[in-house]
């Protein structure tokens, strides 16, 4: 027989843990679980994009159309778009892009949830997995994009700056952001897929109070929206790296980062003690 096999030793006494211990087994489990959510993102990947006529292209194809289509409205005069700074084109790929990229993330943990309710209902496995597996997918989608945006601002005569080199900052954060309001959406989602299906509709809409298509306005009421608007500074910094802006919002933008991570581990605390019960309640 073999003598160096682990025993485990469950008791059936509470143990009370720290913030220390439950931070350092929530770090634990998420380490854990890399490897298979990498290979749930990767078999995701390759099965979108396999059996779509268009392919990779419809990762950037909502930007794109959105792009088309505020170009069309501006230069037939329809809308009237107030000075941007830069290239109209590039305004509002940059925005659209970067606007997607959050709702995307919002609607990742929901949708991981979702699709993974009988894996979570009959395995046993670091609930962290699906949802760093949904951030990977966010991510692949997220560089498709950046790789065509670069040579766009080249194209219609924007000046990309050295600073671009911190837009995957930018990406990362706003991915972050996304991720937290999916994650403490996540519990409700999964009980009513009303959720999940609002979230595209709501996302349109909430795109006019940031400055997606739009300019920041120079004062009044709207102004006040916008600065409430929490995507307004990772927007306008992200343009300012890609075209070596003023930066003028950046320390709004750190605020808002630092915030997100805090909320984030709140928001993450929140899942991990929420998905016992719904695990329950989707097994019942």
């Amino acid at each position: 027989m073999n003598q160096n096999l682990k025993v485990t030793i469950y008791s059936a006494e509470k143990q009370s843990k720290n913030l220390i211990d439950t931070l350092g087994i929530m770090f634990k489990d998420l380490s854990s679980s890399k490897e298979l959510s990498y290979r749930l993102a990767k078999r995701d990947i390759s099965a979108m994009y396999r059996q779509s006529l268009l392919g990779y292209l419809w990762a950037f194809l909502i930007p794109l159309v959105n792009t088309v289509t505020w170009l069309f409205l501006n230069a037939s005069g329809i809308v009237k778009i107030q000075d941007t700074g830069m290239p109209y084109v590039v305004f509002v790929f940059s925005g659209t892009m970067m606007w997607q990229i959050f709702v995307e993330s919002l609607q990742t943990p929901i949708n991981q949830v979702a699709s993974s309710k009988s894996l979570l209902a009959k395995l046993n496995f670091p609930r962290e997995s699906i949802i760093l597996s949904g951030i990977y997918k966010t991510l692949f989608n997220a560089l498709i994009k950046m790789i065509i945006l670069i040579p766009l601002i080249i194209i219609f005569g924007g000046e990309p700056g050295w600073t671009i080199i911190f837009f995957p900052l930018i990406v990362l954060s706003i991915v972050l952001v996304g991720t937290t309001l999916g994650l403490l959406l996540a519990p409700i989602g999964s009980l009513y897929t009303d959720i999940g299906r609002v979230i595209p509709y709501l996302g349109q809409f909430l795109m006019f109070f940031a400055p997606v298509v739009f300019a920041v306005p120079l004062g009044g009421a709207y102004l006040k929206l916008f600065e409430l608007n929490f995507m307004t500074p990772l927007i306008i910094t992200g343009r300012d790296m890609l075209t070596n802006g003023s930066f003028e919002w950046l320390n709004y933008a750190l605020i808002v980062i630092g915030a997100t991570i805090l909320f984030f581990m709140i928001a993450w605390g929140i899942f991990r003690k929420t998905m016992p019960i719904l695990i329950e309640r989707m097994s019942a």
